[in-house]
Parts: C-alpha cells; structure tokens; sequence
C-alpha cells in the first residue's frame, strides 16, 4: 500500500505525563534518550544521547558539526553551557575580502568557508563529565545503532531534505552522504550513516577527544584545506564550551532564563520585561489587541538585539543595560495599542535547529539545543566521518566597527537558544522553540498562554503563532483566528502570507514541573512529576516513564 502522508484534518496532540521524559522533533531520538533514562542513566545522559542520536535522524537541522547551548538544573542550582564555536583563527574581514570581492558584507553563506570551530560534541563532553552518570560510549551507544542500522525518514523532514538537495548537492561530500542512489530518500526509506557510526564510537570511547584532538580532527582540517578553507586543528585544540550565568527576566511571579549575548535569548527577556507593564490577561486569549502588544514587545526588543549583540567583549552596552527596568518602562511607553509602528534601536553606544529537553525524577530538568544554522548548514560533509558542518560564521558582519565583525577566535551572533522557567527559585519549565529568529519569540508567546491564561503546555504549543520579520511586517500561521488577522491589519501590520509552518513559525518541546501539592504526601520529595509536550509542527514526540 502506497499511503498518503498529508493528513487533511485539524490534530491537537495530548499532554503527556511521567516521572522520566524526553521531548524532541524526532521520536526515534526520544526513544534513545528514554533508553538511556531506562538503563540507569539521568536526564543529562538522556540529553546527551538524543542529541547524538538527533544528528543521524534529523541531518537537516543539525549534524557532529554543529553548534549548541544548555541551560540545567542539576537538582539544586541553574547552570549555563556556551558551546558556539569561534572563528578560526586564519579568518578577519581581510581574508574574505580578498576571497569574495570588496563588496562582500558578511561571510558566504555555504561553503567551507561558512563553518566556525564546532561546539556540540564539547558541550556533551562537558556535559558528561560534570553531570552524567553512565559512561559516555553507553550514552552514544544508541546513536551508533541509529547511523550504522538506519531508520526510516519520516513525513515532516523528508520535503526540507528534498529542498536542502537541490541546494546543496554540489557542495563537497554531500552527495555521498545525503544522497543516497543519488537522491533525497523517500518518506519511509532507509537512512544510515556508518561514517557518523565510526565517528560517535570514536567520540564515545574518547569522551570527545577525538573530534577536537585526535584523527577527526586532523579529517577535518585536511577536508578544510582540500576545500579552500583554514579551519585547522590548533583551531579544535584551542576549543573549551564555557559555563555560563543565564540571563533572566521576572513575569508575573515567573523567572525565564536564557542564554546572553552573543546568542539572540537576551529578546525573550526584553520583550517580557516590556509587557509587563501591561495587563495581558485583560486582553483575552487570542485577541488581536493582546496579538498586536506582543508583536510591538518584540519588535522593540529586536530593534535594540540586531544593533548591539554580539560576543559580549565587542558590544559598545551591555545586557545589564539592555534589561535595565527603567529602559525597558520607557520603551514599553512607546507601544500604541492602536497603531503598528517601526520601531529603531533606544540604546545607542557610548564608546536549521534542533531542541530537546529531558527530566528524570530526582528534579534534573535539560534544556538543550544544537544547530547547524540553515538547513544542513554549510553544506559540507567531511566524508571519513560524516561530520556535517555548521555555516554560524554567515553570522559574522565585514562592516568596520560592526560589533559583530568577524575575527580570530569572536563567536558570532547565534540564533539557537535553550530557555528555562523558574518560580521563587524553584525549577518549572525547560522548553524552546526552534527556528531562526522565531525563537525569542516562541518563548515569549508559549510562555504568555501558559502564565497569562493557563493553556496547558501542549495547548499553548498547538496554538497558533506569529511572527514579526522587519518593519511592519508580519506571518501569522493560517490556523489562527479570522477576526486577529482583521484586526492586527487595521493596526497597520503588513501580514505577509507564510505556510511553511516547520520553519517559519518555530516548533517547541516542553517540560513542566507539576506542583508539590498534586501528589502523595507520602512519596519522597525527590519523587519529581511532570506534564510534557511536542510539538505537531515537526515529527516529533514526548517520550516518558
């Protein structure tokens, strides 16, 4: 039988519930992280194996090259992980410059020379080393049984990998890797990738030395250099993720947190802390007065975040600034709840994703995200190990004085970023939503329905979304009411038509720790329940036990 994959009906998943949980797009990569949970492991391990596993069974996102940031609770205290890469050292405005014209005003953006030092595979070092329980080559396990058996492609991926094809098949060791036969796999066809196999069992057995010190690090710079490119070992050896502090913002009792600068989470907050001179919930659940506020709150933040942040040693203000109570009260001054507006910068200087999230029942709640950028990142594959390779440094300016201008050893601007939710100190939520600059501001709309109107995770991520793009324009996802569509119009929002719903408007994983009091007194304390969800935008699923 030849099935029809489009379902033609509307679908709301269910909440799930459980003391153990994996939420990610992909369920094959659920289930990895689940097994490790069932084996003993914990939700860092469980973490770490989805998002080794993720990079077999979602490519299009993500890859052994990519990037990713964390935000943990270990049980009593919140910690960050940095692991964006920097540029290599051979790289300044001169280089590319001389490479691509004196026109150039960023970094290609495919190529070898698109790709800054990978982060991932430290950040589940590091991750390991400081949290894990099980050995590391038991926690990749999974991932090496994916690349070296297969899975079947699913409905949702398979278009973005047709349409990442057609782009990218000519860049160097693509082909070999995500064409098989010469082209994309059908939906339900077989997918593996035993060069990745050889690469997550070197990785495992050397708790990641390998990839930045060992033979596939010396794979990928002689694939640099066949290729153009000056990513070099010293560039890998030189490598550490770096834990950091979050940033926060409170909400009406609620704490989010994200990653700061040079990552784009620090608009979640600034967005947040402007609403919060409002009353939201007055407005009514999807209403166009609380869609068009929400809209203006972003667009503030956006303005400000594209014109200063960068690896915080270049930016000429600083977070503290940018979240200062006094600013963000004097920006949410300028909303007018009846006209849309194009909002500039207030401060001014004085001088293709994947998220998952875990929890286990002694309280250790994961929010993690990896990324390769744009679909499939830069393009290129290095062919002994299958490490496809991110293209973050796009995100670099050739702008004298930009602070985001490339140079040796800067991050660059990072979209990916993992948020997490505390009350009065205490873990609540670890979610996200991936996709671009949709990010921020999925956080801040899922996070609004769930504080301010009390939908349940799952109802607050099927909901529809929208998004603000530059100027006046804005996508509004088709399910969303007639009547906000009409109304955000007659505010003077320029609603620009956008279905693809996989990117465009974001996809999140949710994690949300029940109340104490919902339970039995007589269990322990530790004996820790929650409410998960997945979102339907993607493949995905929430696993548990």
């Amino acid at each position: 039988m030849k099935f029809d994959y489009a379902n033609p009906y509307p679908s709301a998943r269910l909440p799930v519930f459980a003391r153990n949980l994996v939420a990610t797009s992909q369920p094959i990569a659920a289930q990895a992280g689940l097994a490790v949970l069932r084996q003993g492991g914990n939700a860092v391990d469980a973490a770490v194996a989805t998002a080794a596993a993720m990079t077999v069974c979602e490519p299009t996102g993500n890859g052994l090259g990519s990037d990713a940031f964390c935000i943990l609770w270990d049980g009593q205290l919140l910690h960050g992980l940095n692991a964006s890469g920097p540029a290599p050292q051979g790289w300044s405005s001169a280089y590319f410059q001389r490479k691509y014209g004196a026109g150039a005003s960023s970094p290609p953006l495919r190529g070898i020379d698109s790709v800054t030092v990978p982060g991932a595979v430290g950040a589940w070092a590091a991750l390991h080393a400081r949290f894990g329980r099980l050995p590391f080559d038991q926690v990749l396990a999974p991932a090496v049984d994916l690349a070296e058996s297969g899975y079947l492609v699913p409905v949702v991926m398979q278009p973005k990998w047709a349409a990442g094809a057609a782009e990218l098949g000519a860049q160097p060791g693509f082909a070999a890797t995500f064409l098989p036969n010469g082209r994309p796999p059908a939906v339900g066809e077989v997918f593996r990738m035993p060069n990745a196999a050889r690469a997550l069992r070197l990785i495992g057995q050397t708790r990641g030395a390998a990839f930045y010190q060992g033979e596939i690090a010396a794979a990928i710079e002689r694939f640099a250099t066949a290729h153009g490119g000056v990513l070099s070992q010293a560039d890998l050896a030189a490598y550490q993720p770096e834990w950091v502090t979050p940033l926060s913002m409170d909400y009406r009792g609620y704490t989010l947190h994200e990653i700061g600068p040079s990552t784009q989470g620090i608009a979640a907050l600034m967005a947040l802390g402007i609403l919060s001179h409002f009353d939201v919930p007055a407005l009514g659940l999807d209403s166009a007065a609380s869609y068009h506020l929400q809209i203006e709150a972003m667009k503030l933040a956006f303005a400000d975040v594209y014109r200063h942040v960068a690896e915080p040693s270049s930016m000429a203000v600083t977070a503290q600034q940018m979240l200062d109570a006094g600013y963000l009260q004097s920006r949410a001054a300028l909303i007018d709840m009846q006209r849309a507006q194009d909002f500039g910068p207030g401060l001014q200087p004085t001088g293709g994703t994947i998220y998952l999230t875990a929890a286990d029942d002694s309280g250790m709640m994961v929010s993690f995200i990896q990324s390769n950028y744009l679909g499939f990142g830069s393009g290129c594959v290095e062919p002994d190990y299958g490490i496809s390779l991110q293209n973050r440094g796009h995100g670099f300016s050739l702008t004298p004085g930009s602070p985001n201008e490339v140079a040796p050893g800067k991050r660059p601007f990072h979209t990916i970023v993992p948020a997490f939710v505390t009350r009065a100190g205490q873990p609540v939520m670890s979610f996200g939503v991936m996709g671009a600059h949709m990010q921020p501001q999925g956080h801040v709309q899922t996070l609004l329905r769930m504080v301010d109107f009390g939908q349940n995770p799952q109802a607050a991520c099927d909901a529809p979304r929208w998004r603000v793009n530059q100027g006046l324009s804005v996508n509004l996802e088709p399910t969303a009411p007639a009547h906000v569509a009409e109304g955000l119009r007659a505010r003077g929002h320029q609603l620009a038509a956008h279905n693809d719903v996989y990117q465009d408007f974001g996809a999140g994983q949710f994690i949300w720790r029940l109340d104490d009091d919902l339970g039995n007194p007589a269990e322990a304390p530790s004996a820790a329940r929650y409410v998960a969800a997945s979102d339907p935008r993607r493949d995905g699923q929430v696993a548990g036990f």
